[in-house]
């Protein structure tokens, strides 16, 4: 494979594309928004700035990287020649079946149709193509170009085939990939998500504060960040929607997600995204917020 296209120019997708393109792959970023993929490629600009700074690759690699990635506002454009495409777009199942029920129509039969999915099942995406086979998912980690570890997800149907080319360009990208069945939440949101509305339970009941349950998980457990600020890093609209495709999907109550996630989420506060969580987030800088409404 040699020329990928990526669905989606949010946080997933340009990091997405930044990596096949780091690894000398042609990349086409296709999003519906202009502004969305200028945003991208401010984005993929500064984070190469940064590995240059680090020297974890040098000047030209970066003009190489750059010079790989094109944007398109318009699909069936993006996706010519495409040999694999990586959808990235929201965590919403409705749109995902629409996205790639279009796929299946714009791109040749032979063409590889991935998901960056990290909850919903590939099997359901599939199941609105022609060629369930070719259908897999590919659940990268955010930060993508920092992050080693990617999920892929076998639907019913997806092929030994494509799952190994797959695995194998996985580690192309300098990844490790880990195989995995699709069910409910696969193997990292099933054991995470669960874990991080508990966390949520915890202070909703009052047991301890934001700071209090993150300290305990950092230096108690020896996890790198505590899971309130984890899923503030996550986006909360993206833990709430894990959560209730775990709930749907198992119809156990303990994949319940927590009325005070709910409230946060209506109430738009997001995380980084929305500049406000479980803390409060300016140009990436967490604080805690002075005083915050987490009763009941």
């Amino acid at each position: 494979m040699k020329k990928i296209a990526v669905i989606g120019a949010g946080t997933m997708g340009n990091g997405i594309a930044h990596v096949f393109a780091q690894f000398g792959y042609t990349v086409t970023l296709i999003d519906v928004s202009q502004a969305a993929l200028d945003k991208a490629l401010l984005t993929i600009t500064k984070n190469l700035d940064r590995q240059v700074a680090k020297e974890a690759i040098s000047a030209s690699d970066k003009t190489s990287t750059l010079s790989n990635i094109s944007l398109d506002t318009q699909m069936e454009n993006g996706l010519q020649g495409a040999d694999l495409v990586v959808e990235a777009a929201t965590e919403n199942i409705d749109l995902k079946l629409k996205i790639f029920a279009e796929l299946d129509r714009i791109c040749a039969p032979e063409v590889i149709l991935a998901s960056n999915t990290s909850s919903i099942s590939i099997t359901k995406i599939a199941s609105v193509t022609n060629r369930p086979d070719k259908v897999i998912g590919m659940h990268f980690m955010n930060p993508v170009p920092v992050m080693k570890l990617v999920e892929i997800i076998r639907g019913y149907s997806t092929s030994d085939e494509v799952t190994e080319l797959i695995m194998d360009t996985s580690r192309k990208l300098n990844k490790v990939p880990v195989e995995v069945n699709d069910y409910p939440g696969f193997v990292a949101n099933r054991i995470l998500m669960p874990m991080i509305n508990e966390a949520i339970y915890t202070l909703y009941e009052g047991v301890a504060g934001v700071e209090e349950i993150d300290t305990v998980m950092k230096l108690g457990m020896a996890h790198p960040m505590g899971p309130l600020q984890l899923a503030d890093f996550i986006g909360l609209d993206v833990c709430l929607a894990i959560l209730r495709v775990l709930h749907d999907g198992f119809g156990n109550p303990k994949y319940a997600p927590c009325p005070l996630l709910v409230n946060m989420v209506t109430a738009g506060k997001k995380g980084i995204k929305s500049g406000e969580g479980f803390y409060a987030w300016t140009h990436g800088t967490k604080e805690l917020i002075v005083a915050p409404n987490f009763s009941k």
